[in-house]
């Protein structure tokens, strides 16, 4: 898939571009609030892997504080409702990610595949995914292992390369529409 395909590339702005609008006062007092609690600027942004493994900047509510290195009351609050990652609709209409795609990760991972698992790297990374779903937990999941990297690395990683590869041969519309609405009904 060396094309993006039409049909995601309007859904992915158009409703972007929508929601954008529609949640600009929200976001606007999300990121005054982010800011209050966290330090200004109230936004995160980190390096990411994205289509081809290109390198972008990805946007976030910042969670922790500022000088204290951990997470603020609001900051918990923000990732377990996953507010903080409300801002990558920037980053959907600037076209680094889609609505529906592989979570974006730090170099060292999908940057690092092999064979036919990269192919993962021909889609943009998405707001959510059926691997982000089903592991919308992970801090959580990872926190109770013993050796949460090597979990990670040896356990979490894989699945979701598998299901993010499951993803990309299965690429359609219908399934884009099924996996948004899965997301808004969990989030419910």
């Amino acid at each position: 898939m060396k094309k993006y395909p039409w049909w995601k590339a309007i859904m992915d702005f158009g409703l972007s571009f929508l929601a954008f609008i529609i949640l600009f006062p929200f976001l606007f007092i999300l990121f005054v609030i982010a800011s209050l609690d966290t330090g200004f600027p109230g936004v995160f942004r980190q390096e990411r892997v994205g289509r081809f493994g290109k390198i972008f900047i990805i946007y976030k509510f910042r969670t922790y504080h500022s000088k204290k290195h951990s997470k603020s009351v609001v900051g918990k609050w923000m990732r377990k409702t996953k507010l903080d990652e409300l801002p990558q609709i920037l980053n959907i209409l600037k076209g680094d990610m889609s609505l529906v795609g592989p979570r974006p990760d730090i170099s060292g991972y999908y940057d690092q595949l092999k064979g036919e698992d990269r192919l993962v790297l021909n889609l943009k990374p998405g707001l959510t995914s059926e691997a982000g779903i089903k592991y919308r937990n992970e801090e959580e999941i990872l926190n109770k292992q013993q050796n949460p990297l090597q979990y990670n690395d040896e356990i979490l990683f894989p699945e979701k390369v598998k299901m993010n590869l499951h993803y990309y041969h299965h690429l359609s519309f219908k399934n884009d529409v099924y996996i948004l609405f899965k997301t808004f009904s969990i989030l419910k």
